[in-house]
């Protein structure tokens, strides 16, 4: 699909968790656009792996091995970033852990994975990272998941950390908006080329039948979320804060929000 024009020129984009799927998709949108890179995940490979894709007119990519739940690790790496590339323009925390597990037979530990990872993950990189946005103007994206208002078999981890994540959004666009920061989530649906499509729907006929459950009758595209994500971190979407936006081809409408 042809992405839509986005001018992000040597501004500086942070994306945590931008290594693999989604966000490395993100990522590299924003690179095409011209934003100065960095990239966070827990693995090294990957990590330079990203970094080898991300370089552009404006300068290398700069790569962090991590993990979300060490606040004073993600402390370091927002450090580092802003030392060599100045203030964060735009801040995506998409760092996610998931596995499907019966309520009955999680143990506390496997429950705790998930909120420290996704939940906890999303409060230390936004903390770590609040002193060196840009006042006003920064952009602040948390990737969430339908699971944060569609209650799932399987899936009460997941549940409980995603709408975590999207009050954390909500608040935080609130405290931080009179400073002209603004923060907002997104909440990819069934997405073609990820991880989680892959084992979701492992088969031909597996996938066909997950996306005729898709009221537009297809899977969404990686491009598709950074197109998301670059309007919301551009001037065009200058007055959204606080909002939750499904990129779903209508896949949640019917399970109200909340409800």
């Amino acid at each position: 699909m042809s992405a839509p024009h986005f001018d992000f020129t040597a501004k500086n984009v942070m994306v945590f968790g931008g290594t693999s799927g989604i966000n490395l998709g993100i990522a590299k949108g924003f690179a095409a656009a011209g934003a100065r890179l960095g990239v966070a995940s827990r693995s090294q490979d990957k990590v330079n792996a990203a970094v080898a894709q991300l370089g552009n007119d404006h300068g290398s990519a700069l790569g962090f091995s991590l993990d979300v739940r060490d606040a004073e690790a993600v402390q370091k790496a927002v450090h580092d970033f802003v030392t060599e590339r100045g203030k964060i323009d735009v801040l995506v925390s998409g760092a996610a852990g998931n596995f499907l597990a019966p309520a009955a037979g999680l143990s506390p530990n496997g429950f705790k994975s998930v909120i420290d990872i996704d939940l906890l993950g999303t409060f230390n990189v936004m903390r770590a990272a609040y002193e060196s946005l840009r006042k006003p103007g920064a952009s602040v994206i948390n990737i969430s998941a339908p699971q944060a208002w569609i209650a799932m078999p399987f899936q009460v981890h997941a549940c409980a950390a995603k709408a975590g994540i999207d009050q954390v959004t909500r608040t935080l666009a609130m405290e931080w908006g009179p400073e002209g920061v603004r923060v907002n989530s997104i909440a990819p649906g069934p997405i073609g080329g990820t991880e989680g499509m892959e084992r979701l729907a492992p088969t031909e006929e597996a996938a066909e039948h997950s996306k005729k459950a898709v009221p537009l009758g297809r899977w969404g595209e990686i491009e598709e979320i950074a197109n998301m994500a670059m309007f919301l971190s551009s001037d065009m979407a200058g007055y959204v804060s606080g909002a939750v936006i499904p990129v779903d081809g209508a896949s949640s409408c019917g399970r109200s929000m909340g409800g």
